[in-house]
């Protein structure tokens, strides 16, 4: 339970103050204060909801609760520049403090806009935690017949104006006839651009995306679009609907945006708005008048009938072209669960962007070779000039050091283990001295 109210407290006080989640033994403590000192009352929060109390030296001194933000809310759709089905998709990363309450008979200055302030810097965090996605953006709607808002401007919020006086209840909007005054609060330094972009940013999607599809480019010269209307298409002319090229850029970018099935590449695509169809070339359909994505199955005839060699080839150029990158490390591995016609394991060579992780080039290996042999040929088309490019014992050669060096113009950093003991040796010989200065 609650301690009691703190009345006198002086403003240097305020260090001690906390702002945290209730616990479950304290939401009818906080209910029935809400219930009965909030001047519009409460029965309970809307949608997501976290309820937070703010304590001084132990003592409860406020209570804020946090909800679903507004469907709808002119002034700040305007503000944040999103499309309608942007706002359908991404409004969960919104709250609106739905209640702030200051206790009654606690009287300390600057108390509301600390809370504020304590109570936005772990919003975020705390709804990851608990409902799997982050808030990025925090609003709420202050009655200014009643209330200045200081405390909101105090805290850093911004005011957007007012709203249009309609309320809303049991999925109808009515006209009560009370404009209030709207706030926003960041939560995110580019948190207009994140709710505004046309693809879905990693940030938005847990971190899954390997590269933000709005940084990279798709319609213009040498984009996405541009390579893989190179490729052939192998399919029959008759019955086609969807170009080879929108089906393609569809699956690109949804696998990029995390899709790792068919079945997720055609959701994906399903839920894609009129202008991403747009720009990633899908077809217009003259009756409906709106872009069409295409389907799972057209998605999944289209990928097996593809050269995957060249696609692949296509894909490490345009990839490489995006993440940039200083440093490309040469890998294989052994592909668990895939096996050759005769059984055996299939063995691939990537190269792949360092810290990024993005695969620019891949290679299988023969089953009757090993890695050696393979690298060459997976780096030919890549571009490595003034890269370094890193791998581990097995290439640590002379072969493919001047290889690297003199028709790549690129560097190299090989590990070197004991089954190469005379490289090894002559290594541990290696005096600083025979090394050039370093340049400040």
């Amino acid at each position: 339970m609650p301690g009691e109210p703190t009345s006198e407290v002086t403003p240097q006080d305020l260090g001690s103050l906390v702002v945290r989640p209730i616990l479950a033994e304290e939401e009818r403590a906080w209910d029935d204060l809400m219930a009965a000192h909030h001047y519009l009352g409460f029965r309970q929060l809307t949608g997501e909801s976290l309820k937070y109390v703010a304590l001084l030296d132990g003592a409860w001194v406020a209570l804020v609760g946090w909800g679903a933000a507004a469907l709808a809310c002119g002034p700040r759709d305007e503000w944040i520049g999103w499309a309608p089905e942007q706002r359908w998709r991404r409004l969960r990363f919104l709250a609106n403090n739905q209640r702030f309450l200051i206790l009654p008979g606690v009287r300390v200055k600057n108390l509301a806009s600390k809370v504020l302030a304590l109570n936005v810097r772990r919003l975020s965090g705390d709804w990851q935690a608990i409902f799997g996605h982050p808030i990025i953006l925090a609003e709420t709607f202050v009655d200014h017949t009643r209330f200045a808002g200081t405390c909101y401007r105090a805290a850093g919020w911004i005011s957007l104006g007012e709203s249009r006086g309609y309320g809303r209840a049991s999925g109808q909007y009515y006209f009560h006839g009370q404009p209030k005054t709207i706030w926003v609060r960041p939560l995110h330094p580019a948190a207009r651009q994140l709710l505004a972009a046309p693809f879905d940013p990693p940030l938005l999607r847990g971190g899954k995306a390997m590269v933000d599809l709005n940084a990279v480019a798709i319609e213009q010269e040498g984009g996405l679009l541009d390579l893989l209307a190179r490729l052939p298409d192998p399919r029959k002319r008759r019955g086609i609907r969807h170009s080879q090229v929108s089906i393609l850029a569809v699956a690109v970018c949804a696998c990029l945006a995390g899709a790792r099935s068919f079945l997720a590449i055609g959701q994906w695509a399903a839920q894609l708005p009129q202008e991403l169809l747009r720009r990633l070339g899908c077809r217009w359909h003259p009756v409906k008048r709106r872009y069409i994505p295409p389907s799972e199955p057209t998605i999944r005839r289209a990928l097996q009938s593809i050269d995957p060699d060249a696609l692949d080839g296509v894909l490490g150029q345009w990839l490489a072209r995006q993440v940039g990158g200083e440093a490309v490390a040469v890998d294989g591995k052994t592909l668990r669960g895939a096996r050759r016609p005769g059984g055996g394991r299939v063995h691939l060579m990537a190269a792949l962007i360092h810290k990024e992780g993005v695969v620019v080039a891949q290679r299988e290996v023969s089953e009757k070779s090993n890695e050696i042999p393979a690298v060459k040929p997976l780096l030919e088309p890549v571009d490595l000039k003034d890269k370094v490019v890193t791998a581990d014992a097995m290439h640590a050669h002379e072969d493919l050091a001047r290889y690297l060096v003199e028709q790549k113009g690129a560097d190299y950093l090989f590990t070197v283990k004991a089954n190469q003991p005379t490289m090894l040796n002559d290594i541990k010989l290696v005096s600083d001295k025979d090394f050039s200065p370093s340049v400040p």
